[in-house]
């Protein structure tokens, strides 16, 4: 652990040290902290996040084909977005244009290898062209438009992933939606020296067995994973990590 001590500020020493309860979880904010370059303030988010019981608990996940190639796996099974402001009885519309808006605490949640991929639309008025940002990514299939929530590019997996956001429960028939998306990016949006696109549904809440009896059948490398508004209570988290897996 000491040369990894080497490579950290001192707050960011500090920090490790005092939040966190074991070796092991301390090497991992060391190892992440490294890795993503994480400011003081960055840090002391992820640690009060339970980023690293939150990583713990989706390694367990079963993962599509492509991502098993890595090292990391880059993906959580929950994803915490406490810095949105949004309205009480908010529509997935909301929820795109928070994330949108607070892309760079986002960026901070899912991870700096993600690179948001937003598109620029040019409108013409009295012959000068005037450029705004659509918030949803556009692909067209038989003339007509279909419109991705969130579009990113990972570095690390070097491919398109495709974010989908549903403001309740995780339903079957997204995966399908998905399919038709991941489809459409690999054939009109890909380059060649690109891997397959990947697809994250991010519902409020989820149940496992109804997303691998979903998902059984699918090809497509995709994943479904919650999200919380609030920060969540780690003693939760931990206990949760602490169980003993039960094996058919």
């Amino acid at each position: 652990m000491t040369p990894l001590l080497t490579q950290l500020s001192w707050s960011n020493h500090l920090l490790i040290m005092s939040g966190c309860k074991s070796n092991m979880e301390r090497e991992f904010y060391m190892r992440l902290c490294i890795k993503e370059g994480y400011s003081k303030r960055e840090l002391e988010r992820q640690i009060n996040s339970g980023y690293y019981e939150r990583y713990m608990l989706s390694k367990e996940k079963l993962l599509p084909e492509p991502i098993k190639g890595l090292k990391e796996n880059p993906f959580l099974d929950s994803y915490v977005i406490e810095f949105l402001d949004l309205p009480k009885n908010f529509k997935e519309s909301d929820l795109r244009k928070g994330l949108i808006q607070n892309m760079k605490d986002f960026i901070l949640e899912v991870g700096k290898d993600f690179t948001f991929i937003d598109e620029e639309y040019r409108v013409q008025v009295g012959g000068e062209d005037f450029t705004f940002i659509d918030e949803e990514y556009r692909v067209q299939v038989g003339g007509e438009d279909f419109r991705i929530d969130l579009l990113f590019f990972h570095r690390g997996l070097q491919c398109l992933v495709a974010f989908e956001l549903k403001i309740g429960k995780f339903k079957p028939e997204y995966i399908s939606k998905m399919d038709f998306y991941l489809e459409a990016l690999d054939r009109q949006k890909k380059k060649e020296n690109e891997n397959p696109s990947v697809g994250m549904i991010l519902c409020a809440s989820k149940d496992d067995e109804v997303v691998e009896y979903a998902m059984s059948r699918t090809l497509s490398p995709m994943m479904v994973a919650e999200y919380k508004l609030q920060l969540p209570d780690k003693a939760v988290l931990q206990e949760l990590i602490n169980m003993p897996l039960i094996k058919e």
